[in-house]
């Protein structure tokens, strides 16, 4: 028994560190070179990796001690039961976040007769979708603000594109559709959201 707790060649001990330096690195490319590049946001991108080095090596635990059923059920309600009680994430956020435990649990898996470079290219194809979804949100990136307007007459003529003409005269963008959000009749202006293309 004592001989095999520092025997580092019972087992799959190897063949799991070398899965985990492959999650490392695929994670370090989705989340350091593709989602913090386009995000900023530092909080986020330290919750995800965490996040995937954990579900890896649960991932990885659950083929290498008996694990009931029961119990994989109350680890997946522990984070239903965290997704609530923390503050609620943009979509993006949620969907790098699914990437990120897709990815740590796809490599986690002992995969029989199975080759190594499948696994390489799986990870390939899903970074790549990633990218490819980034670099297409970036080009059609829509940004808005808030605008006080005070042409009520226009406003009221429902003339759609002489109002869109106006508001990027007075705003100096090129504004593609606007909201009204309130109307005051007594001061006659209205506060509007408008949109443009960054």
């Amino acid at each position: 028994m004592t001989d095999t707790i520092f025997d580092l060649n019972v087992g799959d001990f190897w063949g799991i560190m070398v899965r985990f330096a492959i999650t490392l690195v695929y994670l370090l490319i989705l989340l350091r070179v593709i989602y913090f590049r386009y995000s900023r946001n530092e909080m986020s991108f330290f919750i995800f990796f965490s996040m995937g080095i954990m579900i890896f090596f649960l991932g990885t635990m659950m083929h290498v001690v008996y694990f009931e059923i029961g119990m994989a059920f109350g680890l997946f309600a522990i984070f239903h039961i965290l997704r609530f009680r923390t503050k609620t994430f943009p979509v993006k956020d949620m969907s790098y976040m699914f990437t990120t435990i897709g990815l740590s649990l796809i490599n986690s898996l002992k995969l029989i007769k199975f080759p190594l470079l499948g696994l390489l290219i799986f990870n390939s194809l899903i970074i790549l979708s990633a990218y490819l979804l980034e670099l297409f949100l970036s080009k059609s990136k829509v940004d808005s603000y808030y605008l006080i307007y005070d042409n009520m007459e226009l406003l009221k003529s429902d003339k759609k594109q002489k109002i869109l003409n106006d508001l990027s005269d007075i705003s100096g963008k090129e504004i593609f559709r606007y909201k009204i959000l309130s109307m005051n009749c007594r001061s006659k202006v209205a506060r509007l959201e408008i949109f443009y293309k960054t």
